[in-house]
């Protein structure tokens, strides 16, 4: 067992009463791996006859799974698909608890590196908006490329002060997900170096930092919309209090209950919040309180007018590739900013930000050729495009690709013997590559490559 601090001990043991003991013990297990299917590429029972792990539900997450250390599926291609995020099992629970819909706009005010974002901008699909945020311009480069591989194209990613944001988005958001920085004591267990931040950084320097990220968080909800604040301690003064004291400050939120699960724990003194622990469930520890802001009879709510963009008059190597598109792009959101090609989620006037990505990159034009991006070909289903090159996952070619590698495909089956492929691991795409003679020039992104 880790040497835990006397101090974190002693408020465990004031916490959990005769639980105490049954919660000291976990520390000895074994540590709890998951991954979460992204129902945005592809369904359960598809994941689960293709893919080649040891497999066992979460029951609390529809989409959740336990797997075995031994499976590393993060070396896998299905991985470079974008099929599964890799989540540790009650971080699962806030996104999902959420109940985010089609056409929702949605914050998830500290997304990095995108655990919760990605599970958020599937469950949109492709409808409404998802403005993902990290204070910190490298996180936010990290969540950038997960919610990209994810195939997500309904985003913004801004690397904000909380405060900018709260002052351009006044009652915004249908929903919004804060999980906050927190001093970490769920996760212990698994990463033991965590302690040591512990003891340098306790609860008492993360509660005003919690408090002025639930406060803004309220300014930006709609009414009638729900904010889900959650994190991975057990402190009291980090969860519940911060809790008590957003409802002390702002009368106009309440809080809701939480579909149910059996493992979960009420919160201490507001029985609305759930815990989990431990030792009552399969997942490392997390707090989760959802809340919802009071519909008022006459809404003020600031509408968003649609800025309805003029088409744009596209190079002809633009119209040349989106002739090999098989979906409807609306032309009046497409934005070309120095050479690169954006395809923006809704047709609204978005407030000057630190953006790391205004939408979906569709490519660049270079020295009138069109590049396509990487986050397009992730974006896409096979039959959106005119010719795929499917490889099976098991055939080493699909490592080579992903290491940037040329490819002999001649015995591979595909649309067009020339020109733009979209190269597939078993139908679900992984990057582009351009085709000639039956020889792949290899155009997976650089800065993913395998090494």
């Amino acid at each position: 067992m880790a040497d835990l601090p006397q101090s974190f001990l002693d408020s465990m043991k004031e916490i959990l009463g005769e639980d105490y003991e049954a919660f000291l013990a976990g520390f000895d297990g074994q540590r709890q791996y998951g991954l979460r299917v992204n129902t945005l590429k592809m369904n359960l029972e598809e994941f689960e006859r293709i893919a080649p792990f040891h497999l066992k539900k979460v029951p609390w997450i529809s989409n959740g799974y336990f797997y075995n250390a031994e499976d590393v599926p993060a070396k896998h291609p299905f991985y470079s698909a974008g099929l599964y995020y890799l989540q540790e099992p009650s971080a699962m629970t806030p996104a999902n608890r959420l109940n985010v819909e089609p056409g929702d706009f949605v914050l998830d005010l500290c997304a990095a590196p995108g655990g919760k974002a990605t599970e958020l901008g599937g469950r949109l699909k492709g409808k409404g908006m998802l403005v993902a945020n990290d204070i910190s311009n490298s996180r936010a480069k990290a969540l950038l490329k997960n919610l990209e591989l994810a195939g997500i194209a309904n985003l913004y990613v801004t690397s904000e002060e909380p405060a900018k944001l709260c002052q351009n988005f006044p009652e915004f958001f249908d929903k919004v997900l804060i999980d906050a920085p927190c001093s970490g004591e769920g996760m212990f267990h698994r990463e033991p170096k965590m302690i040591e931040y512990w003891e340098k950084r306790g609860p008492e320097e993360y509660v005003p930092i919690q408090k002025q990220l639930i406060l803004y968080g309220s300014r930006m909800l709609k009414p009638g919309g729900k904010l889900l604040y959650s994190t991975c301690t057990f402190s009291k003064k980090e969860d519940e209090e911060v809790i008590q004291w957003l409802l002390e400050q702002n009368t106009d939120m309440h809080l809701i209950s939480i579909a149910p699960y059996e493992g979960f724990s009420k919160g201490f003194g507001l029985s609305e919040c759930v815990r989990i622990f431990p030792h009552k469930m399969s997942g490392e520890g997390h707090f989760l309180a959802l809340l919802e802001k009071k519909s008022t009879e006459q809404d003020n709510t600031q509408k968003q007018k649609l800025q309805m963009g003029k088409e744009l008059k596209l190079p002809n190597c633009v119209e040349e590739f989106f002739s090999l598109l098989k979906f409807p792009i609306d032309r009046s959101c497409l934005k070309l900013e120095k050479e690169r090609l954006y395809l923006l989620p809704n047709a609204v006037k978005m407030p000057k930000l630190r953006y790391l990505r205004t939408g979906l990159l569709l490519g660049e034009v270079k020295k009138n050729r069109f590049e396509p991006s990487q986050a397009l070909a992730m974006a896409l289903k096979p039959e959106h495009f005119a010719s795929c090159i499917s490889i099976d996952s098991t055939d080493v070619r699909c490592v080579k690709y992903l290491k940037g590698e040329t490819l002999d495909v001649s015995d591979l089956p595909c649309n067009n013997k020339k020109g733009w492929q979209l190269v597939c691991v078993e139908r679900y795409p992984l990057g582009f590559g351009k085709l000639s003679n039956g020889i792949l020039k290899n155009k997976y992104y650089a800065g993913w490559r395998w090494q």
